[in-house]
């Protein structure tokens, strides 16, 4: 028996004063995936939890690309409300820790850890519903982090290590520009071009595009 199967649903909420784009993905089977909840006010909270709740979806998965703070502002909320552990690479751990302390003088008082359930690994697959993504290791703008690929879909939750023509900045604690540059070179200039990347921040863009006009990376 043939399924008529829909492609995987990819929606962005824009959180924080970072403006990070928060990604649910579902599909069919209405299970969800939330990949770095950057919801810290009541109210961007409140807007995570109606679309989950106005879609009848189900969270299944929480995930980190990284674990800087603008992605990982909601992950007490996300965590608590939908009994979910997160899942981060094992790299970036002392990143996240790191957040407690430095969230004060971020204005985030109100910050909550959450540490990880579990650890991703390059070579993983995230499963959910009908649905499977690759976890692919790209450090340099963070020591753990990774992104999402779906390969049948050519999408990938890219976080902030490849913008539409930028990439991610290395000044951080953990970063390194070389690093960063082999981790796009060697990983995310290996997928499709028609591959599309969903970033952290700004608009979405596809690896043909980047590979020819991204001026970082000619």
């Amino acid at each position: 028996m043939l399924l008529n199967l829909k492609p995987m649903k990819v929606t962005c909420l824009t959180f924080n004063p970072f403006q990070e784009n928060t990604y649910l993905l579902h599909n069919d089977t209405n299970e969800c995936v939330v990949i770095d909840p950057g919801c810290y006010e009541k109210e961007e909270r409140e807007e995570l939890r109606q679309y989950i709740q106005e879609n009848g979806l189900k969270v299944v998965r929480l995930l980190n690309t990284h674990c800087h703070i603008d992605h990982v502002l909601g992950n007490k909320f996300v965590a608590d409300t939908y009994h979910v552990g997160l899942e981060i690479h094992r790299a970036d751990e002392q990143t996240l820790r790191a957040v407690t302390a430095y969230a004060p003088s971020y204005g985030f008082q109100q910050y909550a850890e959450t540490l990880p359930a579990n650890f991703l690994e390059e070579g993983d697959t995230v499963k959910f519903g009908n649905t499977e993504l690759q976890v692919l290791f790209t450090p340099g703008h963070a020591p753990g982090h990774v992104v999402f690929y779906n390969g049948s879909e050519k999408i990938c939750i890219g976080g902030d290590v490849l913008f539409q023509g930028s990439i991610g900045r290395t000044d951080l604690p953990g970063g390194d520009f070389d690093t960063l540059i082999t981790s796009i070179k060697e990983k995310m200039f290996a997928l499709p071009d028609d591959v599309t990347v969903y970033p952290g921040h700004g608009p979405e863009t596809t690896i043909g595009y980047e590979k020819r006009h991204n001026p970082f990376l000619r």
